[in-house]
């Protein structure tokens, strides 16, 4: 197993792809980036680009957060039209990451312009080690020597990843 990465080297992007299938996040720490052809990513940031203009990103290097507000509220946009636990789980990495840069995070807030819905993510000790767990395990598989197995095929339905996971199947 190769060491693992630093924790400032995970990204909101790591964790989601951790979420919905490690053998992407592997394949993404290692270069391979198929998003950048994919339509479905291109509509996600026009969605982003269009909804809420008068906000800026927070770049802290390998993590891109959509905004923080007064009060250090961190929010998210997704183009979704179902919540899910991987837009939380990157909220609350986001949280985890700007709380070790000395900031007194109190959550965070995903917006679903398509659905017109917000959901509250609290920040708190619960959340905090969530976050923490979750870090740990994208490292183990960003650091991993081989190549996680591919999820059962209707998992796969609309990833930019499907054509080098099944081309030989």
């Amino acid at each position: 197993m190769k060491s693992l990465p630093r924790p400032d080297a995970i990204g909101g992007v790591h964790i989601k792809y951790l979420l919905h299938c490690p053998r992407q996040l592997w394949l993404y720490s290692r270069g391979y980036r198929p998003e950048q052809r994919s339509d479905a990513v291109a509509f996600g940031e026009a969605v982003d680009e269009t909804t809420y203009t008068r906000r800026r990103d927070i770049d802290l290097g390998e993590a891109k957060i959509d905004w923080v507000t007064t009060g250090a509220i961190v929010h998210e946009t997704k183009t979704s039209r179902r919540p899910s636990d991987q837009h939380r789980a990157q909220v609350r990495h986001y949280c985890l990451l700007l709380e070790r840069r000395g900031v007194n995070v109190r959550g965070g807030v995903i917006h679903y312009p398509l659905i017109r819905r917000k959901i509250d993510v609290p920040w708190d000790a619960t959340a905090r080690t969530e976050a923490e767990t979750t870090e740990q395990q994208a490292q183990e598989v960003i650091a991993a020597l081989h190549i996680p197995p591919r999820l059962p095929r209707s998992r796969c339905r609309g990833c930019a990843y499907n054509d080098y996971c099944w081309a030989e199947a």
